[in-house]
């Protein structure tokens, strides 16, 4: 896009009405599409574990109208509904739109938390099993693996902790393709201390989240071409998106 030749702005993170954002596909689509700005976004919508804490306190607050979840008899709609965006997200804007979802496990044991972005996801992947079961489905369905905001965060909100995988990343790391850097208005300086491949999102869930932390990467506009350059982790930046432009 103009302004950042040869690399490509993307954003690998983001939520819509699917689950828990305010925005559906359509509207993502076209608050990206139309900063003239964006080459590439990844729809990621949460698969919750069915006894997810906070997905009943949000079915409660919503009185049963929102979800909060991709659920498995929802999966294969949820796949139908990125691609027919992804189709004219390309014909309107040039934009790639690349399916995903967060397999999000929430417990009460905070220790145990782990948020993992899966991209290129063909088949519905289960949050009621170990994260580390969870990488190992990702690598069977080729797809690609995300560590998400994998450390403690540094701005002021209320958040659960997610630290399962940096905790155990002696073990994980050969199973996580590239590790959040950046989050939103966050930094965690530790994946870039250890020599992990990163990448930068803005965990969109809100129109104003489109102004955060990005990517900016050096490929083709074609997933395996973006896909392989995250793995390979050389031609990698991260930019703060501001105002309708990049610092």
């Amino acid at each position: 896009m103009p302004g950042y030749e040869p690399f490509l702005l993307c954003d690998f993170h983001v939520h819509t009405t699917w689950s828990d954002g305010r925005l559906s596909i359509r509207e993502v689509v076209d608050l990206y599409g139309q900063t003239g700005r964006f080459d590439v976004i990844a729809i990621t919508d949460h698969i919750l574990m069915k006894g997810d804490l906070l997905k009943r306190a949000g079915r409660i607050a919503s009185l049963g109208l929102k979800q909060f979840s991709v659920t498995p008899d929802r999966f294969e709609a949820y796949l139908a509904d990125i691609a027919k965006e992804a189709e004219r997200a390309r014909a309107e804007y040039g934009l790639l739109v690349v399916p995903g979802a967060e397999i999000t496990q929430n417990n009460l044991r905070s220790r145990m938390n782990s948020h993992i972005v899966a991209l290129d996801i063909k088949e519905y992947i289960s949050a009621d099993q170990p994260a580390d079961d969870i990488l190992k489905e990702i690598r069977r369905q080729q797809a690609f693996s995300i560590a998400c905001h994998p450390h403690h965060r540094t701005t002021r909100r209320i958040e659960i902790s997610t630290c399962y995988l940096w905790d155990n990343r002696k073990r994980l790391a050969p199973l996580v393709d590239v590790w959040e850097a950046a989050n939103r208005d966050d930094l965690f300086s530790v994946t870039s201390l250890k020599h992990y491949p990163y990448v930068a999102n803005s965990d969109f869930h809100k129109a104003k989240h489109l102004y955060s932390w990005k990517t900016l990467l050096k490929a083709d506009k074609n997933w395996p071409a973006v896909a392989a350059a995250l793995r390979a982790n050389i031609d990698v930046a991260l930019t703060l998106y501001r105002n309708g432009a990049a610092a």
